[in-house]
């Protein structure tokens, strides 16, 4: 690419992301599930060992994205499973001893009903699967954010699956004009519509971390909200480590609720829930 074809491909990527960091700064109503009590929290380490004691399975999709991988390590530091299993398109390299029990599924996402086995037995999901249009275009980031997403919903929910897990993002709407928040929205429904025992949606703001790919347009919009004020930021952005901790606190304790929303408060709230993490 040229140059000045380059630089105008990163002056579009720019746009588009402080587009969405103008679109997340819109309020958006909290769903069921989104809080979390004093008591709540202070029963977390309880919790989180009553949980282990089930010795419960689980698959991470998109383990090798950013929050994905947050999300292995801090599973397998708490500890809180007894079988680890990752589902991707390769297989990846870790040198750390922690990870020598991690099972892996190499799957190809485009004939993914002849890997139907590799979502069999697993008790719990985290979808952290994701891509951008500047990575993959308009049709690829809708086929990995929709189409991949609610293939392994399926397979997840006919594997046994009781709880599902998906990473999406704040101001996810079915019925909005920009992309990214359409199909995050329309994934959102169609998952729900497989009727999970247990299905939590985490919509984060801008996630906060130092990714390991270059995305200028994401470092651009980091800059944005590292400008506004703490409580304005903190209203609209995470860091990938909050919504990880959210997450798995979030899974530990008990609920009746079928479908669960968490937005970007909800999200720093439980994340940041305190009590012993590590057994």
């Amino acid at each position: 690419m040229s140059r000045p074809a380059a630089l105008s491909a990163a002056l579009a990527a720019a746009a588009a992301a402080l587009m969405v960091a103008l679109l997340l700064l819109q309020p958006e109503d909290a769903g069921p599930g989104a809080g979390s009590s004093m008591a709540e929290k202070e029963a977390l380490p309880r919790l989180r060992e009553d949980f282990r004691m089930q010795n419960k399975s689980v698959f991470i999709l998109g383990a090798s994205g950013e929050t994905g991988r947050v999300l292995l390590k801090e599973i397998l530091e708490q500890g809180l499973f007894s079988k680890v299993t990752l589902i991707g398109r390769r297989k990846l390299t870790f040198d750390e001893e922690a990870y020598k029990n991690v099972n892996q599924e190499v799957v190809d996402f485009e004939k993914l009903d002849d890997y139907a086995s590799a979502f069999q037995g697993h008790d719990v999901g985290f979808c952290c699967l994701g891509t951008t249009r500047k990575k993959a275009g308009v049709e690829g980031f809708v086929h990995v954010d929709r189409d991949y997403v609610l293939k392994s919903a399926e397979l997840a929910k006919a594997g046994g699956c009781k709880h599902f897990n998906l990473l999406s993002s704040k101001g996810a709407d079915k019925s909005s004009n920009f992309l990214y928040l359409q199909v995050k929205g329309e994934v959102e429904a169609r998952v729900e519509e497989l009727k999970f025992d247990r299905y939590s949606i985490f919509r984060p703001g801008v996630l906060l971390c130092d990714r390991q790919e270059s995305r200028p347009g994401e470092w651009l919009v980091r800059k944005f909200f590292g400008s506004l004020p703490e409580s304005w930021a903190a209203g609209h952005s995470v860091p990938v480590m909050t919504v990880v901790r959210a997450m798995l606190n979030n899974a530990v304790r008990p609920s009746d609720k079928k479908k669960e929303l968490l937005d970007n408060e909800a999200i720093h709230d439980l994340g940041k829930a305190d009590g012993s993490l590590k057994p």
